[in-house]
């Protein structure tokens, strides 16, 4: 059985280049993308199990990408990651996620947030 594989898409190097190293120890597939449109313009959306996606990038942020997908009929699982926990809050932008992590999140928190997104109760 092939590992579920999951993207990253997020401006931020630091979680670009960690965040994936991390999801392969749990066993993932695992890339990263530094902005929503360098994942639009990939070969890999149809191949997506879940997505680990920042809210608040610069061009195409989160929640957009999230609508463009749905309106394309790729109905991915997303689990939001975001530095301002409590202006998404207020905001209500994910409530179609699967999830909603405030960085920084532990290995922990990430690996339940994964496993919620693709085996929804």
């Amino acid at each position: 059985m092939k590992p579920s594989f999951v993207v990253v898409v997020d401006d931020d190097e630091s979680v670009r280049e960690s965040v994936p190293d991390l999801l392969r120890e749990f066993g993932f597939a695992a890339q990263a993308f530094e902005s929503a449109e360098a994942f639009l313009a990939s070969d890999c959306i149809g191949e997506v199990d879940c997505l680990i996606l920042d809210i608040f990038m610069p061009g195409l942020n989160g929640p957009d990408l999230q609508q463009h997908l749905i309106a394309q009929g790729h109905h991915i699982p997303i689990v939001f990651i975001t530095a301002k926990a409590d202006e998404v809050t207020r905001t209500g932008v994910v409530d179609a996620a699967a999830g909603l992590l405030a960085k920084p999140f532990s290995e922990t928190a990430l690996q339940q947030a994964i496993d919620a997104a693709l085996h929804p109760q």
